[in-house]
């Protein structure tokens, strides 16, 4: 019993860890990263380019965002955008939604990838 307590104990601890976002994750070094993203994307609400605003998108389902016309593949993907399919997408969004109409390669640094997710989160705040 003990030891079930003290299971459960760590995978909460861990759960609310990844809910938290990496603390070594830097939304300053993030900003210089999204300019890679900036071209198709804004973190303006409403303010849909090539690509949907992500203004907000943390925690949001994919396809959600109002006034943007998604890929069926998107729409059907029933992805939650959190630190782990967010890092996931930004790595290769082909490999993770096939047939997505996003053509951006992905990013190769997994420190890139947090300080991205972390900008996103703060500029949405």
């Amino acid at each position: 019993m003990k030891k079930d307590f003290v299971t459960l104990v760590v995978a909460v601890g861990l759960g609310s860890l990844a809910l938290t976002g990496n603390a070594s994750a830097d939304a300053e070094r993030g900003k210089q990263v999204f300019r890679k993203c900036q071209a198709c994307h804004s973190l303006e609400p409403g303010d849909n380019k090539v690509g949907p605003s992500l203004h907000g998108i943390m925690g949001q389902p994919a396809g959600h965002v109002e006034d943007y016309t998604y890929s069926s593949a998107m729409e059907q993907s029933e992805l939650v955008w959190d630190d782990e399919t967010m890092g996931e997408w930004l790595r290769g969004p082909r490999k993770l939604v096939k047939g997505t109409k996003m053509a951006f390669p992905g990013l190769r640094k997994d420190e890139e990838i947090e300080d991205v997710i972390e900008y996103i989160r703060a500029s949405s705040e």
